[in-house]
């Protein structure tokens, strides 16, 4: 009799009282502290990278500044503002389109629709943010006299969008990121900055552009990596890490 009644009483004693707190397990606990833990490791390669690219950006609005500057010193005309930027702005579509891809392509569990969504709208949206919306703004808040918002998906969709849908192909099937990344970047800059000097007018002041050259950084910096980084780690198979050296534009 005594074997029976410890039979019977072995599993009452193993029942988990889960509406006392303290009789929770540790594991249970730490079951409870995952998703906490999986936005940290969401946002922490994120944020490093976006700090780890900041420089590199302002060293790209540099260069747009002093280009900037030498155009309106030697008067260059609009119309090579204007064609200057139809050429960068398609190919920065190409660029970003590459790198998203390849970023998804990487680092996530894909499939076809997944890899065509995330590349398109990663490249040709957040291209259209930083080359077009950014610095219409910009010259909508200053005044500009020729102002004017120029977007390519659709004034130029012949060209735009099958340079969007090459770079997705690129990034599915030759899956690199270090140099289209510095090279889109780049192309992002003088893409932005051409949009801006199509709007300039005469007389421009010392203040019109150190504003200008806040815009042109923004415009750079924060859809660049969106597209690049932020974008395509947002979609990455749960529990993959990637050390520094995986990530684009990473010597």
């Amino acid at each position: 009799m005594t074997k029976h009644l410890s039979t019977r009483s072995q599993p009452e004693a193993e029942k988990p009282r889960l509406s006392n707190p303290d009789a929770c397990p540790d594991r249970c606990r730490r079951d409870v502290a995952v998703p906490r833990e999986s936005v940290a490791a969401i946002l922490a390669p994120i944020t490093t990278e976006l700090m780890a690219h900041a420089p590199f950006t302002m060293l790209g609005t540099l260069t747009g500044v002093v280009i900037m500057v030498a155009f309106v010193l030697l008067g260059v005309p609009r119309t090579i503002s204007v064609a200057l930027f139809w050429s960068l702005h398609p190919l920065h579509v190409l660029l970003s389109a590459l790198v998203t891809t390849a970023m998804f392509t990487l680092h996530s569990r894909r499939t076809l629709l997944g890899t065509v969504v995330v590349g398109y709208v990663g490249s040709v949206g957040i291209a259209t943010l930083s080359d077009c919306i950014i610095p219409y703004l910009a010259e909508a808040l200053l005044d500009l006299p020729n102002r004017g918002i120029h977007l390519g998906f659709i004034e130029k969709w012949w060209l735009v969008n099958p340079l969007a849908a090459g770079g997705i192909l690129l990034g599915c099937l030759w899956p690199r990121t270090r140099l289209a990344h510095a090279g889109h970047v780049l192309l992002s800059t003088w893409a932005s900055l051409f949009h801006m000097t199509m709007a300039l007018g005469d007389g421009f002041g010392i203040l019109g552009y150190l504003a200008l050259t806040v815009f042109l950084f923004l415009a750079v910096w924060v859809p660049c990596c969106t597209s690049d980084i932020v974008f395509p780690l947002l979609f990455r198979e749960k529990g993959s890490r990637m050390s520094p050296t995986q990530l684009p534009g990473v010597p």
